[in-house]
């Protein structure tokens, strides 16, 4: 079904991954997030989670069967992953609004929850 892409040893990319944010912006900051949270939301939840990992075998949300790791499936992951952990940081006044994940210079896949 996934052709060159269901290797029994699996197969890789060095996937690309945009995460944008919308809110109001703050006036006194000019920010619409606090660079800070969204950065330490992106490297635990993206970066720590998907950099060098084989997802099949590493990701537990991947592995077993559960999600098929295509680039639409990796998108919306990411994009509940990041709106989750805002929220719980008290930004729930900034919304993830497009995850992009692009396996190389002319494919990707883009989630807009």
């Amino acid at each position: 079904m996934f052709g060159a892409c269901a290797r029994p040893n699996y197969h890789g990319h060095s996937y690309v991954c945009d995460v944008t944010v919308a809110g109001a912006l703050d006036e006194e900051t000019g920010f619409v997030a606090d660079l800070a949270l969204l950065d330490r939301v992106l490297r635990e939840e993206v970066h720590a989670r998907f950099d060098h990992a084989n997802i099949n075998l590493d990701v537990p949300e991947f592995a077993d069967g559960r999600l098929v790791p295509t680039g639409e499936n990796l998108a919306r992951f990411i994009a509940e992953r990041v709106q989750a952990r805002l929220d719980d940081a008290g930004g729930s006044a900034v919304r993830v609004v497009r995850v992009t994940v692009a396996e190389d210079a002319t494919l990707s896949a883009t989630y807009e929850p």
